[in-house]
């Protein structure tokens, strides 16, 4: 079953920017699903993330906030094993 990864950003946010670039890199290594999210176009998630962002959220679970860690993701990404075959 693929994974969904869902990035919780916002605009003009250098971090939101350093996650996103490093989902991209994960995509070319693992078979997921990435959505993106501007939580500044929904105020409940305004409320909920405003001062976490970025957050990423796999499968329903929040995994990170703020500075995002490659490792911390590659590893929850490979509690799955969807490598993409080269």
């Amino acid at each position: 079953m693929r994974q969904e990864v869902i990035l919780y950003k916002r605009k003009e946010c250098h971090l939101c920017d350093n996650a996103l670039e490093i989902l991209r890199r994960l995509q070319n290594e693992y078979d997921f699903t990435l959505k993106l999210v501007d939580i500044e176009e929904n105020d409940d998630l305004e409320e909920k993330y405003g001062l976490y962002i970025p957050v990423v959220e796999i499968d329903g679970e929040v995994i990170q906030f703020g500075q995002i860690d490659e490792h911390v993701i590659r590893m929850r990404l490979q509690k799955n094993k969807n490598v993409k075959d080269s």
